[in-house]
């Protein structure tokens, strides 16, 4: 058997000639430097729960599962209604989902004021999806106010504002409770200075008004501190959030990921989402410890209004992107790349454009785009 195989290992130890740029291999060497190589069954197909959502949910669910569908991606739907005016979450969605451990959702209604609670708010504290994470990126080919934007926000997802404890003391008193704890406050700046080693960024600003609310954000800023002491490699720094949001409009460029309290993570993934290109393409998830939910990033009109919906002009972009983000949690890296490669190229392009990215294209048109420009 070794004398038989002599001359294969001669001619794999022969060096080869070197392609040139025409060739095929010049091209696929260009595309991949090192194989990914997958553990036996990883190609199992994958079971993600989809909520499809108020407002233009249908119409952006609807284009991932065509683009899935199209690559032949290894995972299948398992497809819940729910809708933001309901009391609660379903208990068979809540199963679902942890069942797979995967979900990806369109946009909930959330009512102003008066009424139910948020299903947002409840699907994060019953799986405990305690970091939220929004990029916002400048897309090659998308004009915008600013260059060089590449701003991760990373957001404790469970406590804070969003603690929904409120009451009315007396009539016309209302007493609102912020909740900001130790073990919350450190286990998101872990995830968040997790996130910048794994990624290879280089600076971690903790977002806060702790010249105010002393107690409460000095404590979440007293554990950053902490976490940012094991990590000497990355930058820290702190800004208050007035001033970070004049900062972002300003000079976006200086920052890099961004960790923050619960409300404050809302209002600034909106703003440097705004910066960057707008809501409807800028992706985003909720994880914790065992469960991940994928979503459009920034909250603003991830439901849309009611001429959207008529005319179909929903922008997909956003819950594409997420859903790249999705397939590379689920360890399927080269759907990923064909997903978010395949958007960029038609972003790129230019042709095929939402009336939010000023364009007249309509959520199928832009799906069918994407399709074709897969490889």
């Amino acid at each position: 058997m070794a004398r038989r195989s002599t001359p294969l290992l001669r001619r794999l130890l022969t060096p080869s000639p070197s392609p040139t740029p025409s060739t095929p291999l010049a091209g696929a060497a260009s595309r991949r430097t090192v194989t990914y190589m997958p553990r036996p069954g990883d190609g199992a197909p994958r079971g993600v729960t989809l909520i499809p959502g108020d407002g233009i949910g249908p119409l952006v669910t609807g284009a991932v599962r065509q683009v899935m569908e199209a690559m032949h991606a290894p995972v299948y739907f398992e497809t819940y209604e729910v809708h933001g005016d309901m009391p609660t979450v379903p208990a068979e969605v809540i199963e679902s989902i942890r069942r797979n451990k995967v979900c990806l959702k369109g946009g909930l209604a959330t009512p102003v004021g008066g009424g139910v609670s948020s299903l947002n708010v409840q699907l994060r504290k019953e799986l405990d999806l305690y970091a939220a994470l929004v990029n916002c990126f400048n897309l090659p080919g998308l004009p915008t106010r600013h260059d060089n934007v590449d701003i991760v926000v990373i957001r404790e997802n469970t406590e804070g504002e969003y603690s929904g404890l409120e009451h009315e003391v007396v009539p016309g008193v209302v007493e609102s409770l912020k909740v900001i704890t130790k073990f919350c406050s450190e286990r998101i700046a872990k995830y968040a200075f997790e996130y910048a080693y794994l990624n290879n960024r280089k600076k971690v600003t903790a977002v806060h008004k702790a010249n105010i609310m002393k107690l409460a954000d000095g404590l979440f800023l007293e554990s950053c501190r902490e976490v940012a002491k094991k990590y000497p490699g990355i930058q820290y720094n702190e800004i208050i959030v007035d001033n970070c949001c004049m900062q972002l409009v300003a000079k976006p460029e200086q920052f890099d990921v961004m960790v923050t309290p619960n409300l404050y993570g809302n209002l600034v993934a909106n703003v440097a989402a705004g910066i960057a290109g707008g809501t409807g393409v800028m992706p985003g998830g909720n994880v914790g410890q065992d469960h991940a939910v994928f979503e459009q990033g920034a909250s603003a009109g991830n439901v849309g209004n009611e001429k959207i919906v008529e005319k179909k002009r929903a922008n997909p972009v956003a819950l594409l992107l997420s859903s790249a983000m999705m397939l590379r949690h689920l360890q399927f890296p080269s759907f990923a790349d064909r997903l978010e490669t395949a958007v960029k190229r038609v972003i790129a392009e230019g042709k095929y454009r939402t009336k939010d990215l000023g364009g007249t294209s309509t959520t199928q048109e832009v799906t069918d785009a994407v399709i074709a420009k897969l490889d």
